[in-house]
């Protein structure tokens, strides 16, 4: 099992930047890929990106393409979420996640990860 420390989160401007960092800790030997997903009380839970941990692929949301960029630190074993550009839209409690699937999926959905980190709340104001 993995445990996610999630930090990063807050109120921004619409406009600007955020950048959200996830820690994992624990079994991480055999986790293959970390993503970040966003939620709202209208919505379910929705996949924003996706990074493979050892080759750095990444794979994104088409609304987030562009603005977005996922990216991890191996020594540290964490995975961060540059956000700019950012708009009232992208207004939602992000999630980090782990998989442990050994194969790096051109389409991701929630049933793909296995450990969840407790959510930070993302708010853009106009």
């Amino acid at each position: 099992q993995v445990q996610l420390v999630e930090s990063g989160g807050g109120l921004v401007q619409a406009g600007g930047s955020l950048r959200l960092s996830c820690a994992a800790s624990g079994r991480t030997g055999s986790m293959y890929a970390m993503g970040w997903f966003r939620q709202t009380p209208e919505k379910e839970r929705e996949f924003v990106a996706a990074i493979a941990w050892s080759s750095g692929r990444t794979i994104y949301t088409d609304s987030v393409k562009g603005r977005f960029t996922i990216s991890r630190d191996n020594a540290k074993n964490t995975v961060y979420l540059q956000m700019n550009s950012l708009n009232p839209e992208d207004t939602a409690v992000y999630y980090c996640a782990a998989s442990f699937f050994p194969f790096f999926k051109t389409i991701y959905q929630k049933a793909d990860f296995d450990s969840w980190g407790q959510g930070t709340q993302v708010t853009v104001s106009s």
